[in-house]
């Protein structure tokens, strides 16, 4: 059987709500999920118990079909950059330049 690995990321309160918010990263194998989740509480809670609310929804998400994940496959093959189509290259600092942004030095 393959280990679950749970991981907490980007957690904070919503005070307009009075949640807890975080995304939650749930991995099995070669591939890990992230789920948005949220739980109602005070500011008050132990970060503790948040966190284990968060993780416990996240799980809960992981085995209901239907729910809204972002997947990353960690088998998949990397790609070793962007392939030379020909065109030039975009040149920011011309781009704001004309925008009023910088200015260009005629040295450079």
């Amino acid at each position: 059987m393959t280990p679950t690995i749970i991981k907490l990321d980007q957690v904070t309160y919503n005070a307009s709500n009075r949640c807890f918010e975080a995304l939650v990263k749930v991995q099995t194998g070669p591939v890990s999920r992230t789920y948005p989740c949220a739980i109602e509480a005070p500011l008050t809670m132990p970060f503790e118990k948040a966190a284990e609310a968060l993780r416990l929804q996240a799980l809960r998400c992981a085995t209901q079909s239907g729910s809204m994940y972002s997947q990353m496959r960690h088998s998949a093959p990397v790609r070793a950059g962007r392939i030379d189509t020909g065109r030039t290259r975009f040149d920011a600092r011309r781009w704001l330049a004309q925008l009023g942004f910088v200015t260009l030095n005629k040295a450079a």
